[in-house]
């Protein structure tokens, strides 16, 4: 059941964003040839006005086709004779409306939660190091080496990122920011809940469940998920991630499953696969804006460069010259994600 909850997510992000583009052109009078959901030959197909609508057979990705989307065209309504600012926001709407889309699935798991924890010191362990270093109950922790603390889930991920356990911190005490540079984040031996564990020596608070605190919550879930692909890439590029941890849709599909299996009850494992959901649908909204030819990101970042090339040379740039760079970049964008999706598998099957 899960499984099959996790593939069915996938379908709905895709056709939600595919449907930002669409609807974007359609508002702004562009035409729409083929709006279609998943990719390879066409498994259904209707034509309702001008517009031919498909489900294809390949479950990655999906397209909006729009007149003159890589080619010349003589139509007054081809994406390429529309104003720059029109092709720039139907591009961005694909992830405009995942990453509202994200936000509304965080408000839907948010929704039945009586209490929200925050980043608020409530009370310290006994010989807590950071109570010796200066902390107060009643502080509330707003950054760690410049990144800021948005839920306090934040607290131990960010503190755990930190190199040789020192850091800038900063709380907010009575209303006012309060810096401790290079901050010792020790963690010491406590009994919690019956085990010995190394924690930070911190216990923090919680506020009750308003209207107003989960549009805060929710919108603040979005902001960290955004901010755990940036560090994700991040990773990658720096040596500190490396291929291993790196997964496309099976091993998501994978995680999805696992989240609601491995849940108390039902209803509990249901709210785990929107959660995961709704973190995959703030991952595509950020992972389409990265200036990569194919994605959305390169579409708006070369679009913004003809244009002022346009205005310097006084003469308009050959969209099918554009065409090429995301036709190749669609080409190896393809050949990564089968790449991944092996990678994905034989992880699955053999890794220890």
């Amino acid at each position: 059941m899960y499984i099959l909850l996790a593939i069915i997510s996938f379908g709905v992000l895709i056709f939600v964003h595919e449907l930002g583009h669409f609807l974007a052109a359609k508002a702004l009078g562009v035409k729409v040839n083929e709006f279609s959901v998943c990719m390879g030959p066409a498994l259904l197909q209707k034509t309702v006005g001008e517009t031919t609508y498909s489900l294809r057979c390949i479950p990655i990705g999906g397209y909006c086709a729009m007149e003159g989307e890589d080619e010349e065209s003589d139509s007054p309504r081809a994406f390429t004779n529309a104003k720059w600012w029109k092709r720039i926001i139907i591009l961005v709407a694909g992830s405009f409306m995942n990453l509202l889309t994200g936000f509304l699935i965080i408000m839907l798991v948010y929704s039945s939660a009586v209490a929200f924890n925050n980043a608020k010191i409530d009370s310290f362990y006994p010989n807590s190091a950071l109570e010796e270093g200066g902390l107060q109950v009643g502080d509330t922790l707003y950054s760690v080496d410049g990144h800021r603390i948005y839920l306090a889930s934040d607290v131990s991920m960010l503190f755990e990122r930190v190199p040789d356990d020192r850091a800038d911190l900063v709380v907010l005490r009575d209303g006012q920011k309060v810096c401790f540079p290079d901050f010792l984040l020790e963690k010491r031996e406590y009994e919690d809940d019956g085990e010995k564990q190394m924690l930070y020596g911190i216990r923090l608070g919680y506020e009750d469940a308003t209207f107003g605190r989960l549009l805060k919550q929710s919108w603040y879930g979005c902001l960290d998920f955004a901010r755990m692909v940036w560090m994700g890439l991040g990773d990658l590029l720096t040596g500190r991630a490396t291929m291993n941890d790196m997964g496309g849709p099976v091993t998501i599909v994978h995680i999805m499953s696992e989240q609601g299996k491995t849940a108390a009850t039902t209803a509990a494992g249901i709210q785990n696969v929107f959660y995961v959901a709704a973190f995959i649908a703030v991952n595509l909204a950020v992972m389409n804006m990265l200036p990569i030819p194919a994605l959305d990101g390169g579409r708006v970042f070369l679009l913004l460069v003809t244009t002022v090339l346009k205005k310097l040379l006084r003469r308009k740039i050959d969209p099918k010259y554009e065409g090429y760079i995301h036709a190749a970049g669609m080409i190896l964008l393809l050949g990564f994600m089968a790449f991944i999706t092996f990678h994905d598998v034989w992880m699955l099957l053999f890794k220890k």
